[in-house]
């Protein structure tokens, strides 16, 4: 079943004066303000008190999460276990009201997670109801992941998606509800009366198809309408107060959060994650990350087969490019992998990171503008999404069903950005004896099953497994929300590139008339619910990994296309539709096998938060030697810090010889590394890591470290650890 609602709200939008703070890096300074230079020299600015329809409130939540101990989501490697911070994440809210009425309002948030699921969702709207009544509904609110790789597992409640991370981890699931909730109240609090712009513009050199030979499987003509195989498409909106002072940005573009690559062990928002670090450091002058006023999100579209590893799919042995179609190297997939463009991850992740930031700054500062015009309006509507459902097919097909979920072989066989393991592949339509039989011990798919999900060999029959609770979503949210010209399509799940074309094809031709005139259609990837693929029927013949993860079988997009066209009908014609049944809330039959913390313990004579490897006397500014410090510590698990640190960098005042904060573990030039070094006996290490920017001050710094243990008996208790001074000259 589906679980489908449309959100409609408009705006009227106006010229604002930009704030031109620039970024801390040094060659970001100088290309800002070049576009600066150029934009203002071009561009009138109105100042003043502007006319304003509508209330927009923003707000920010951190969700960073247990950074010890728990397996990440996304690449589904067992061994990729938080052991750290790289960039504390963060939920981004935005709510828009009437003025006139402002209990008519919409909510979108965009969450640095790899996807939403629904009982966070469904907690995160208890949240709000106990404090708001009725205000945010499951109607007007819209959670969609950015789709990092790169931060914890365990919260989607299904058992297909929480395998890895040993079942449910509650510190998981409560650090995402809590910041979701915090930063929606505080968007409520902010509200003001504003102005919001829009604007588009391509950026061509972040993304490439990781799965060329699945999309040149849609038909040619097809093909022929557009420039490239991914969609380059930035849709960006500014909202300014009523001064004209700009005070949020929010954007969509469509590419994967796999810089940070599957060896990873560090909580990361990746690229979007920077991007949006970024754009607040630049607005939010002298705050640390997460505390400003100013919110950049940005957000995820249809990224299906969308990698931001451009360079491409090499055979790690050889240099050589992989086997096309199959994605392998001598017929393993583990040797084929795609790289970023940096010399790390890391750099891969600034640089896509940069990228994203300098375009959506580019459009932020443009001038044309569009002004969008109408009303707040909402509804909801279930959708049955079962097996024997018969729907209209669009382009060639008369008629189709669709399927209970289930996963196909080159699901296991990963991808290039993250590959599997055993001998799976990508692109195989073929069952194999061995696999066919482990599948057996799991749950036999029943005939009918195999039948409607052909070519698809099934690797895992999740639609029909249901112990010790469902495998996979049975119902999936779907909404449309309506800002003037502009239309958000948030979806249960990763569209390809021309899944997400034919949608916003389909939305774009049945709103549009001629009073409407240009619609902007964006599509808001893993929203509300996780479902996973979404493929064309023809790349689903292909069988590449997208395809054998469109659990709901070949005509999985058709069966969107359908319901999405019904959803826009009702939203032009401005008629509700009735409310229909609701996803199970499965939190009660949640089962976990992650240990807790036992204990935490360090070598006799010594205490917590000591210093066991110090700095060095003196670094230089821009040195690419990171300055370390190692303490002994307890387990992050033991408080998340949430809303805090686990590390300080800071400068001596020369003047009252006090250390202030500069740096803190949410900041891009610091890493918090934890590592349990002897698990019995309870003994871990922290890392406290600096990158010296290159305009950083010269002067006397120091490294804190902060952290809790947990005794036997004594329960959980706080420490410090601070290294000796250093110079930075």
């Amino acid at each position: 079943m589906f679980l489908h609602r449309y959100v409609t709200v408009s705006l009227r939008l106006s010229h604002f004066e930009v704030m031109a703070r620039l970024p801390v890096d040094f060659k970001m300074k100088a290309k800002l303000a070049l576009i600066v230079i150029v934009l203002y020299s071009s561009t009138s600015f109105t100042k003043g008190n502007l006319d304003t329809e509508y209330m927009v409130g923003t707000g920010i939540g951190d969700v960073t999460g247990p950074a010890a101990d728990v397996n990440m989501m996304g690449y589904a490697n067992p061994s990729q276990v938080t052991g750290g911070i790289h960039l504390r994440i963060f939920s981004r809210a935005f709510i828009i009201a009437h003025k006139s009425n402002p209990s008519q309002r919409a909510v979108f948030v965009s969450v640095d997670c790899g996807m939403q699921g629904q009982g966070v969702t469904r907690q995160v709207l208890k949240n709000l109801a106990t404090k708001f009544g009725k205000l945010y509904t499951e109607q007007n609110v819209a959670i969609s992941g950015t789709h990092t790789h790169s931060t914890p597992a365990g919260f989607l409640q299904y058992v297909l998606y929480d395998v890895t991370s040993l079942g449910f981890v509650k510190e998981t699931f409560d650090a995402l509800v809590d910041g979701i909730t915090v930063s929606i109240i505080k968007a409520d609090k902010n509200i003001q009366p504003a102005n919001i712009y829009i604007n588009e513009g391509h950026l061509y050199n972040a993304s490439i198809n990781r799965s060329p030979s699945a999309y040149e499987a849609n038909p040619n003509e097809e093909r022929s309408l557009y420039e490239t195989n991914v969609d380059t498409l930035m849709t960006v909106l500014k909202f300014t107060d009523a001064s004209g002072t700009p005070f949020a940005m929010l954007n969509w573009f469509a590419v994967h959060g796999t810089s940070m690559n599957n060896t990873n062990h560090l909580i990361s928002g990746d690229n979007k994650g920077y991007a949006s670090y970024l754009v607040e450091q630049l607005f939010n002058d002298g705050q640390r990350p997460g505390k400003g006023s100013f919110v950049a999100a940005f957000a995820q579209s249809h990224l299906g087969d969308v990698s931001p590893n451009t360079r491409g799919a090499k055979c790690i042995d050889t240099g050589l490019p992989c086997e096309r179609n199959s994605s392998t190297c001598d017929g393993k997939n583990e040797k084929c992998i795609a790289f970023g463009p940096g010399k790390d991850m890391f750099e891969s992740t600034k640089i896509i990171g940069e990228r994203q930031y300098e375009k959506a700054m580019k459009i932020t500062l443009a001038s044309c503008f569009n002004i969008l015009l109408s009303s707040v309006v909402y509804t909801i509507l279930p959708f049955t999404y079962i097996e024997d459902f018969n729907f209209t097919l669009y382009f060639v097909y008369p008629q189709g069903k669709t399927c209970k979920p289930a996963m196909g072989y080159s699901f296991a066989a990963g991808t290039t950005d993250g590959p599997g393991a055993f001998d799976f592949t990508q692109g195989t339509t073929s069952t194999n004896p061995f696999w066919r039989a482990v599948t057996s011990l799991i749950k036999k798919p029943s005939k009918e099953l195999v039948e409607c999900q052909a070519p698809k060999p099934i690797l895992l029959a999740t639609g029909e497994t249901h112990f010790p609770y469902d495998w996979s979503p049975g119902i999936v949210d779907t909404m449309i929300l309506r800002v003037g010209q502009l239309v958000i399509v948030p979806i249960p799940g990763e569209f390809t590139t021309m899944s997400g074309r034919r949608l916003r094809n389909v939305i774009t031709k049945t709103m549009t008339s001629k009073d409407t005139g240009k619609l902007f259609v964006v599509i808001a990837g893993l929203s509300n619910t996780y479902s996973d693929y979404i493929a064309t029927y023809e790349e689903y013949q292909v069988q590449r990994y997208e395809a054998a993860s469109t659990i709901y079988g070949p005509h999985t997009l058709q069966a969107y296309l359908n319901q999405y066209e019904k959803l826009a009908t009702h939203l032009k014609k401005g008629s509700k539709l009735p409310k229909g049944p609701t996803p199970e809330d499965l939190s009660s039959k949640q089962v976990s096998f992650l240990p807790p913390v036992v204990y935490d313990d360090v070598p006799p004579f010594e205490k917590f938060g000591e210093v066991i490897k110090d700095v060095k006397k003196s670094y230089k500014s821009g040195d690419t030697e990171p300055v370390t410090a190692t303490f002994r510590s307890g387990n992050p698990r033991n408080n998340l810090r949430t809303d805090k640190t686990f590390l300080s960098v800071e400068k001596k005042d020369e003047v009252s010889g006090s250390f202030n904060e500069v740096y803190n573990d949410a900041d891009w030039c610091t890493r918090f590394i934890w590592d349990r070094t002897d698990t019995l006996l309870g003994y871990s290490e922290a890392t406290v890591w600096w990158d010296i920017p290159e305009d950083t001050y010269p002067g006397t710094y120091r490294l804190r470290h902060y952290g809790e243990h947990k005794s036997l008996i004594g329960g959980v208790q706080s420490y410090e650890g601070v290294s000796s001074d250093f110079k930075v000259m």
